[in-house]
């Protein structure tokens, strides 16, 4: 299988494979990688600027068709994506497309962040205890002043715990960057077995992850990252296409 593979797509997706069964391992120990290595928000007490890249090698080990289905998107489409591109100009976008997943994720968290932290200073608490508390796993020690104190502390530790992993957004550049180039492309769905543009299935993957970024609240899936990664993805080709009209695909 990984022998066809041009070397940036066959290294990705070993490293993906590495990371999900060191997190497997580890996990039986008692040591949770997904907290460590997955991306926090950025100002939260488990926040390290590492996680950055580190979180698009890593899965649930919960649900295996999280790593299933985002490798083999990145076996249909990085191979192709790389054959043509070659490999530097490849994993520029690959990591671009990441990166740009976790920026649009974080900034909209970071913001609401802010506002709890400046509503839980208002009610009269010590915002360094509190993350020293969080950080310690002494939650149940934070003292409750009323119930609005207990729905912002929830919310805001809430904030703090949440934990963001997974390729998608880089794989969502790889789909959006794809349909760009080539959007009549014959795309087969599985169920029913019917041909399709890819701008119109990637399109409406798309617009279905826009429309979860407000609607689906609590479905534990980052849509805003998959949207962030994809706008950098059409935003890359673009401008590598409009620089290089001749040699670009």
């Amino acid at each position: 299988m990984f022998r066809g593979l041009p070397p940036a797509t066959k290294n990705l997706l070993i490293l993906n494979i590495l990371f999900y069964f060191a997190t497997v391992v580890f996990s039986s120990k008692g040591i949770d990688l997904t907290r460590l290595l997955g991306a926090h928000y950025a100002g939260t007490v488990f926040f390290e600027p590492y996680q950055v890249i580190t979180y698009m090698f890593m899965h649930s080990i919960v649900n295996p068709m999280h790593i299933l289905f985002n490798m083999l998107l990145l076996f249909m489409f990085g191979a192709h994506l790389e054959v043509i591109w070659g490999t530097k100009r490849f994993f520029t976008f690959y990591i671009a497309c990441g990166l740009g997943g976790y920026a649009l994720y974080n900034a909209i968290g970071v913001w609401e962040i802010m506002q709890l932290k400046e509503l839980i200073i208002a009610d009269g608490y010590d915002i360094d205890i509190i993350n020293n508390l969080i950080q310690s796993g002494m939650i149940e020690q934070i003292p409750i002043h009323s119930n609005r104190s207990q729905i912002l502390l929830e919310t805001y530790i809430a904030y703090n715990l949440s934990t963001m992993i997974g390729a998608s957004g880089a794989i969502f550049g790889l789909l959006a960057g794809f349909a760009v180039l080539f959007p009549n492309v014959q795309l087969m769905l599985l169920f029913p077995p019917i041909p399709v543009r890819a701008k119109y299935l990637i399109g409406a993957y798309l617009a279905y992850e826009i429309y979860a970024s407000f609607y689906a609240v609590g479905d534990s899936i980052a849509h805003i990252a998959h949207v962030g990664g994809a706008l950098v993805g059409i935003i890359l080709v673009l401008i590598w296409r409009k620089k290089d009209k001749r040699r670009f695909y």
